[in-house]
């Protein structure tokens, strides 16, 4: 009987979020926010490509810790590390010029109503659209968060995780094995740094001096991008394209893993199972349902552990708690 209420208040509790969270939420209170957003990115965009995947990568790290609060974009002080600051984020983020200068404007237009979580929220949406993907309705009318703790950021996985560990990762958040396939798919944008797969080219046996799941010519290529110093280092600074097209988001991602050219372990090990490995396959010739299922995914993501209604607030600055 106590499970069965604790369930019914559940089920009650995540309907209330959904929702609270509504497309158009600012039709009314700020109308030009979401175009403000966009004209920002496809801005950036146009300097630097590299922006899109910056952007859809700190939405999803603000998204596995603490929920879609924004708390990512707080800045650290004397007193606490930010998550901005740890580990997983450290130099390795990048777009935050984006939320504050649309933060900014936003601002000026009307103060106080439209929360740096949103704001992140409709910048991963404008990002996917400008690598001439595809857009969709985000539901809007989160709050942002006040509290951003580095040693949190340890819930991201990491590029050496296995199928089981990221499988694992993702239902804490809520979010299926079948969800995490999809979202992985965002690794055809972008570059990585050298130093976030290196653990693949090296150490190995004398027989086999490459991770054996790497395809042996694609492993020399990589080697050539990232070589070891004297010392057996690897400059941090190295960066390499997660694919052929970094700067165009479709499912060609899908026919490098199975080709063995899947830049991280952890893109590798989708094809250790027979479920994801049908899934992968399925999307490698399917593109068109990849991208619809890559939408849902994306708006489920970013409805994990919202805050809505009077929790948390709107900070005016992204960067800074409010007094």
């Amino acid at each position: 009987m106590v499970l069965a209420i604790i369930l019914v208040l559940v089920l009650y509790l995540s309907s209330q979020t959904e929702a609270q969270l509504q497309v158009g939420f600012y039709k009314y209170s700020c109308p030009a926010a979401e175009s403000i957003v966009c004209d920002e990115v496809f801005k950036a965009f146009k300097i630097d490509n590299g922006i899109a995947p910056g952007l859809v990568r700190m939405h999803f790290h603000d998204c596995f810790v603490r929920g879609a609060d924004g708390s990512v974009m707080i800045d650290s002080t004397p007193n606490n590390v930010a998550e901005k600051d740890g580990p997983p984020n450290g130099i390795t983020l990048q777009g935050f010029e984006v939320i504050e200068r649309a933060k900014a404007r936003i601002e000026a237009q009307c103060r106080g109503v439209v929360s740096c979580a949103d704001i992140l929220a409709f910048a991963a949406r404008d990002s996917v659209e400008a690598t001439e993907g595809f857009g969709w309705d985000v539901p809007a009318g989160r709050r942002d968060g006040r509290v951003s703790r580095a040693i949190e950021t340890f819930d991201l996985p990491p590029p050496f995780f296995n199928q089981d560990q990221l499988t694992q990762s993702f239902a804490k958040k809520g979010l299926t094995q079948e969800e995490m396939v999809t979202l992985s798919g965002a690794h055809t944008i972008g570059r990585s740094h050298c130093t976030s797969f290196s653990n693949r080219l090296y150490n190995f046996s004398a027989a086999t001096s490459q991770d054996p799941s790497l395809d042996r010519f694609y492993a020399a290529q990589l080697k050539q991008q990232c070589p070891r110093d004297p010392q057996g280092s690897i400059d941090p600074n190295l960066v390499v394209p997660m694919n052929g097209s970094p700067a165009l988001l479709e499912s060609s991602y899908y026919g490098d893993v199975l080709a063995h050219r899947g830049l991280f372990n952890s893109d590798q090990s989708l094809i250790t199972s027979p479920a994801t490995f049908e899934q992968v396959k399925f999307y490698a010739f399917k593109g068109p349902t990849w991208q619809r299922d890559f939408v849902r995914a994306m708006i489920k993501m970013s409805q994990i552990e919202v805050l809505t209604g009077t929790a948390g607030e709107i900070r005016s600055n992204c960067r800074v708690i409010n007094p």
